[in-house]
Parts: structure tokens; C-alpha cells; sequence
């Protein structure tokens, strides 16, 4: 078994470049759609049709959100551009007494950010309303009056705390951690089921049944290739992983290690449906057919390429509860997204494990069964 583990090493070191297209294929793909929030806030591009809006409290309002960036555009069509294209999930467009919100993809943030601007228009019209008072009543001169309202704001007498919350058909959307994670989960796919496929040719060319004259036993056989497509596949996602948290700058929200450790059962998924395929199809040429038609199929009802929850079709979310890549996104983003304790996760852990286990049995006893 360490003979054979040696020489799939040797292999991969000789002939890296399916691993390493993959890999780049990930980090391109996440960075480009997940790129309008790698700086930890969402993104938001913002164009005043009215000079005076982004001059008057509304804009000083802007710089005062947390969690929100406002990036101020030169023309309306920059807006628009931005959330076709994907980089954003909102945008906005502000007039002197109104705003226009553009929405992308329907998430609680476009609410959020709605409330955010309307509460900035009320806070300029409630201060336009006081000056006029004191404008009319010509009690107090208006730049008194100003002057004062601005020392007010700055100093108030009592401050306020707010806070928000969601009810349980709420979900938080982060494009950084939703794409990153998507896109790694989604790729691997391909690295590990390429390396499942030698099993298949070299059955068919007749290696194995000279490698059971051999000293080596068949289950050594199948525990060498189980093994090395598992190291193979983890670690694409591992480097994935720590480019993005040491070059790219994403934090994981603290919780870099549990990620780590909870890629395990869907790499070991993953290495399990890999050998299910293989046993299904006949030859190399049905399993390039198949594997790219399960990958994405895969990636687009397991919540790869968009959000699931936004999913309403009972039928997709029927089928993406035998789907690995389901409980996969469900582990990275309860670890990094929504800071779930360890013990919280295990329920999709075990599922996974369940289904690498089916998988692979399966799998196995087709190959054999087959004396392919």
C-alpha cells in the first residue's frame, strides 16, 4: 500500500496540472463574484444624481454605517453595471429629497440598507424642518440655530443602543464566504473524481489483476487510491483556503481552524461518490460525460452558485437533501457564518459521513460485481 501511495505522489509531482487548474480556477472564480466584499463590509455603490445629497447629512450618514461601505460612482449606469455584473448586492441612487434602491440579489441586506438611507433622509428633514422653525418664528438667527444643532449632535444628553434581529426564516448572505466556498467545494469535485478514474483504467488495462499476483492485497489496493484522492482533494481546498485567509485577508470570522477540520467528511464524501460513479459508468469516456453533468447539477441545487434559501421549488429542495455539497456549504458557513459551536454542526457531519459510507459501498460492489 506505501508503494503505491509513493508512486501516485511521484505522478503528481511529475503532472500537477489538474490539480493546479482547478485550484486556480477556484481562487479566480471566488475573487472575481465575491469580490465586492473582501474587506469585510458590504459593498455598496452609490450615485448622486443631486451634488447636495452626497454633500448634506445624507453622505456625512454614509461614512458613519458600520458593516456597510458606500463607494460613490460618476454615473448612474456604474450603479446598474455593479449589480448586473454580479459585484454587488444593492446599490443605490440618491436625489436631493428621495432615493432609488437597486437590488440584485434579495437578501435581508437590501432592507437593512433601505432602512439605513431612509433613516439618513428623515435625520436631514427633521434638521431642514428645525432651521425653518427657527427661521419663521425669528426668535434665534438660522446659523444659531445650526450652530447649536451641530453641538447638540455631537454632545447628545442621553445616547441609545440599537440592535436588530431576524426571525427563523431570515438568513444571512455574505457573497466573500458564500462564493469562496461554493467555488472550492464545487472544484474539488473534479480533482478528486480525476483522481478516483485511474481505478477504472487500471482495471480495464489489467494492472490489477497483476498487482494481486503480487504480494498486495486488493483492499490495500483500493485504501491506497481512497487515501491519496482524499490528501489530493483537501489539500486543493486547503490551499484555497489559506490564500484567501493570509493573501486575500478573510478571518473566517475567528473560526479558521474548525473550517479546516470540518472539510474532512465532505472531502470524504466527495472521494466515496467519486468511486460510486466510477463503478456506474463502463468506460472513461461515460465518466467525462457524467461527472461534469453530477458536479454541476450538484453545485446548483447544494447552494454553490446561489443562496438556497432563496430556493422555493419543493422538488430542488427535496433533491438537495441527498446531496453532499448541501451539507457542506451548510458546515462551512454555520463555522464561519454563523459562529455554530462544534456540536451544533454535527448533524450534517453525520450525514455526510452516512453518505460517504453508502457511497462507497456501493460503489465498491458495482466495480467487483462487474470484474470491470
Amino acid at each position: 500500500m506505501i508503494g503505491i501511495l509513493l508512486s501516485k505522489l511521484k505522478m503528481f509531482i511529475r503532472n500537477p496540472l489538474i490539480f493546479i487548474i482547478f485550484t486556480v480556477m477556484s481562487i479566480v472564480f471566488a475573487l472575481v463574484m465575491g469580490g465586492s466584499n473582501l474587506e469585510g463590509n458590504i459593498q455598496i455603490p452609490a450615485y448622486a444624481a443631486d451634488e447636495s445629497a452626497k454633500e448634506s447629512t445624507v453622505g456625512e450618514a454614509f461614512n458613519e454605517i458600520e458593516g456597510f461601505a458606500f463607494n460613490w460612482v460618476d454615473e448612474k449606469e456604474t450603479v446598474e453595471e455593479e449589480i448586473s455584473n454580479g459585484r454587488a448586492e444593492v446599490g443605490t441612487i440618491l436625489r436631493e429629497d428621495d432615493f432609488q434602491l437597486i437590488v440584485g440579489v434579495e437578501s435581508p441586506n437590501a432592507g437593512t440598507v433601505e432602512q439605513m438611507i431612509q433613516r439618513a433622509y428623515t435625520k436631514k428633514q427633521r434638521q431642514e424642518q428645525i432651521l425653518e422653525a427657527a427661521r419663521t418664528s425669528g426668535t434665534m438667527e438660522a446659523d444659531a440655530v445650526r450652530t447649536e444643532l451641530e453641538k447638540a449632535m455631537t454632545k447628545p444628553i442621553f445616547s441609545m443602543e440599537t440592535s436588530y434581529f431576524g426571525s427563523s426564516d431570515d438568513f444571512e448572505f455574505d457573497s466573500t464566504f458564500h462564493t469562496l466556498f461554493g467555488f472550492a467545494l464545487f472544484f474539488v469535485i473534479y480533482t478528486i473524481g480525476y483522481n478516483v478514474l485511474p481505478i477504472l483504467t487500471d482495471k480495464k488495462d489489467g494492472l490489477w489483476d497483476r498487482m494481486i499476483l503480487s504480494p498486495v492485497k486488493k483492499w490495500e489496493m483500493y485504501v491506497a487510491n481512497l487515501i491519496y484522492s482524499f490528501f489530493e482533494g483537501y489539500l486543493q481546498v486547503l490551499i484555497i483556503f489559506l490564500i484567501f485567509r493570509y493573501l486575500v485577508g478573510v478571518d473566517f470570522n475567528g473560526r479558521f481552524a474548525e473550517t479546516l477540520l470540518l472539510l474532512v467528511p465532505y472531502v470524504f464524501a466527495i472521494v466515496a461518490l467519486s468511486i460510486l460513479i466510477t463503478g456506474l459508468v463502463k468506460n472513461v469516456q461515460q465518466f467525462n460525460a457524467l461527472l461534469p453533468i453530477i458536479s454541476v447539477s450538484m453545485a446548483m441545487i447544494g447552494g454553490a452558485f446561489w443562496p438556497i434559501e432563496i430556493v422555493e421549488s419543493e422538488i430542488l429542495l427535496m433533491l438537495s437533501k441527498i446531496n453532499p455539497l448541501t451539507y457542506g456549504m451548510e458546515i462551512l458557513n454555520g463555522a464561519a457564518l454563523y459562529g455554530y459551536a462544534l456540536e451544533e454542526l454535527m448533524y450534517p457531519v453525520s450525514i455526510l459521513l452516512l453518505m460517504g459510507v453508502v457511497f462507497m459501498g456501493i460503489g465498491i460492489h458495482l466495480m467487483e460485481r462487474r470484474h470491470v
